[in-house]
């Protein structure tokens, strides 16, 4: 059989690693920051109808320009936007791809703050383009120095800015975002796939969009609205960013299938993110059953925790698996992340966490310096 270094694949892709989330099915899963809450039973039905009505025409092509869901997107987002501000693809991640094949590429570089998203330097590799790991401040915060001494030294094409940030759910200020738009040569995108588990009255930076024509700000359906497997990311931009992705997206890249379930979803988006004060609820009840234990959880906007003090992660991550747990191991020394999930789901994970204390004893805990990354 035919192995992949036996194939003429690109140099620069040789010896790398696609990205690799775990997926075990289990009983209790929490380990890539699913919405698990299920969609309302009146949301359901809707839906369905709206892609029954879209199989019907589907010997047809799809609107190319999606044009009545960037109008549902823009009256969602609000703050004046309109269809011209907005695109679309399959999922946030080809909103980053479309972005890095139209700003980055050969020669040219993108500037993210490590640790953060895992797919950001696999998109780089992908599209040719450079990746740079800026390092943050203590317990995984960015501030406007430490992000504008970056980008005033790589002088980067492309600044990626994940806010709240993934793995690690720490809050970004809007104060970081001006400095460094003011600072960058090029495109600055803020990642806020976790937009709606920001505490109530935060603003988003999608403010600061008006006369700044090179900001992006990039969305997600797949959290708050539970709706991971119906792939549709989004951004909201100056109109000349959507023209510079139609240069390279695909035709007809976004299904008449896709276009019908998510508007079926923006036409109920009260219900669909009743749901976002509970699992804010259930990650802040996280936060604090994990610091009684010993752990330390780092502030988070999103809905997921990472923790650590944990002596052994690999032992932990076992252990909860063999009970039908699953969190996730990020490759940050002595820490794990867990997702906020239903008020059963957070309790079974609790539970088994103080008994794996007990278990354990003080070789549990070990007591972690936060200091600077990378």
């Amino acid at each position: 059989m035919t192995s992949l270094s036996d194939l003429p694949i690109r140099d620069d892709l040789r010896g790398r690693e696609p990205y690799g989330a775990p997926q075990k099915h289990v009983r209790v899963e929490l380990n890539v920051n699913e919405n698990t809450h299920p969609i309302p039973d009146e949301v359901q039905a809707d839906v369905l109808a709206r892609l029954a009505n879209a199989v019907a025409g589907a010997n047809r092509y799809p609107d190319r320009e999606f044009v009545e869901l960037r109008d549902a997107l823009a009256a969602y987002l609000g703050h004046g936007l309109n269809r011209d501000n907005l695109w679309a693809a399959n999922g946030s991640n080809e909103i980053l791809q479309q972005l890095l094949q139209a700003f980055g590429g050969p020669g040219r570089t993108v500037l993210g703050f490590a640790p953060t998203y895992s797919m950001y330097p696999l998109l780089a590799s992908g599209t040719g383009t450079e990746w740079i790991a800026g390092d943050r401040d203590v317990d995984f915060e960015l501030s406007a120095v430490r992000a504008v001494e970056w980008v005033r030294r790589t002088q980067p094409d492309v600044v990626i800015l994940c806010s709240p940030n993934n793995p690690t759910g720490t809050p970004l200020g809007l104060d970081v975002v001006e400095a460094v738009y003011d600072a960058a040569p090029g495109i600055v995108i803020v990642d806020e796939a976790y937009a709606e588990f920001f505490p109530a009255g935060e603003p988003s930076a999608i403010t600061l969009l008006p006369g700044r024509e090179r900001l992006v700000v990039s969305r997600t359906m797949s959290k708050a609205f539970a709706y991971a497997g119906v792939r549709l990311g989004y951004l909201a931009a100056d109109p000349a960013i959507a023209d510079a992705l139609r240069l390279v997206r695909l035709p007809y890249h976004l299904s008449a299938l896709t276009q019908a379930a998510a508007l079926g979803a923006l036409a109920h988006a009260p219900e669909m993110l009743a749901m976002v004060d509970e699992i804010k609820v259930q990650r802040d009840r996280i936060v604090a059953g994990l610091g009684e234990l010993g752990f330390h959880p780092y502030r988070t906007w999103s809905n997921f925790v990472l923790f650590d003090n944990v002596a052994n992660p690999r032992e932990v991550f076992d252990e909860l698996l063999a009970e039908g747990i699953i969190i996730r191991e990020m490759g940050i020394p002595n820490s794990l992340r867990v997702s906020a999930g239903t008020a059963s789901e957070t309790g079974e994970f609790l539970d088994a966490m103080a008994r794996y204390v007990a278990r354990h004893g003080a070789g549990a805990i070990v007591s972690a310096e936060h200091a600077p990354v990378g």
